[in-house]
């Protein structure tokens, strides 16, 4: 245990965001280029913007616990076939605590193409992902669309992402020109929570306080639409990632979205990539003192700016590997 009393950082970064004064002025960054000054005279604009994320975000509970146990047996199955090499090349996308296998459609995004950021996004030619396994449209989508979430042929699109402790997604909103909504998701393996309108910096990583959490219950089912997928980013933040937890995204891509081709190349020289990063195996159940060793690495100092909403933590080099590996990836 770290000489602060705090087992590991997210316990820290808890304590610190549920003890965090409202009435502080602080800064806020709503997007990469417009920075705003936050009072209490803000403190209603937020409460408006969490109320417009609840009035466009809605939940489910459809999958019962051991249609949990049976999709997550699925899931497991993905996993052994990635290691086994058994997936195309753009099927699997590995980054510390953090694995994504697509099928359907897969895309492009971050250091993979010559121009980055959101609107660069784009679908790989067709057949270079593995199709939508079997049993995802036996046990996932077909309940959805007989509990009417969505419509018979709506996806085509779907993407499992396997974290482990202290894993994370940064923020970001799917890709417009890419997806149509709403975004569908369903949680495996532990309960999490999905947060809007954060924001991560680097060296130091930080991440700002939100302006709504979501908590995401094992078998739930999210549905983004409206606000909640368009107008305000959403991020898993490392510390609420506790144990292993999957999630099943299900999309439709647009008609006219932009697939790779000569006027939007991958980066020309693989050879100029970092490695691949080395397969890791995912349990079933996280190893109850696996969060802990995520960051017994460095020295917990935690600390917030005076006037500022960002935590300011040491992370492992394992949660920052993982989170810069994340930007720009959806």
């Amino acid at each position: 245990m770290a000489a602060s009393g705090y087992s590991d950082l997210r316990e820290k970064l808890k304590s610190m965001t549920n003890g965090r004064e409202k009435a502080r002025k602080r800064k806020y960054r709503e997007s990469d280029d417009d920075e705003y000054e936050h009072s209490d005279d803000s403190a209603d604009l937020r409460e408006q913007e969490a109320r417009r994320v609840r009035s466009s975000v809605a939940q489910l509970s459809i999958f019962a616990p051991e249609e949990c146990a049976r999709i997550e047996e699925k899931i497991d199955e993905v996993v052994a076939q990635a290691e086994a090499g058994l997936y195309r090349e753009h099927t699997v996308d590995r980054a510390p605590l953090r694995n994504k296998y697509f099928f359907g459609e897969g895309y492009t995004y971050g250091a993979q193409l010559e121009r980055r950021g959101p609107g660069q996004e784009r679908l790989y030619r067709k057949g270079e992902v593995d199709e939508i396994p079997g049993w995802v449209h036996e046990l996932v989508i077909k309940r959805l669309v007989a509990n009417g979430v969505i419509p018979e042929g709506f996806v085509n699109s779907a993407v499992i992402n396997d974290y482990q402790p202290g894993g994370c997604i940064v923020s970001h909103v799917d890709p417009l020109h890419i997806f149509a909504r709403p975004i569908v998701s369903v949680s495996f393996f532990s309960d999490s929570a999905l947060c809007f309108g954060c924001r991560f910096q680097f060296k130091p990583i930080r991440v700002s306080e939100p302006v709504f959490v979501l908590p995401v219950r094992r078998g739930s089912v999210t549905v983004l639409s409206g606000y909640a997928a368009d107008d305000i980013t959403h991020c898993i933040r490392p510390q609420d990632i506790k144990e292993r937890r999957a999630v099943i995204i299900l999309r439709k891509t647009k008609p006219d979205a932009p697939r790779v081709d000569s006027e939007s190349p991958l980066s020309p020289s693989p050879a100029l990539r970092p490695a691949p990063l080395k397969a890791k195996r995912s349990h079933r159940k996280a190893d109850p003192d696996a969060a802990h060793r995520y960051f017994q690495t460095v020295t917990i100092n935690s600390r917030r700016d005076e006037n500022s909403s960002w935590s300011v933590a040491h992370f492992s080099n394992e949660t920052i590997q993982s989170a810069e590996h994340e930007q720009n990836i959806k």
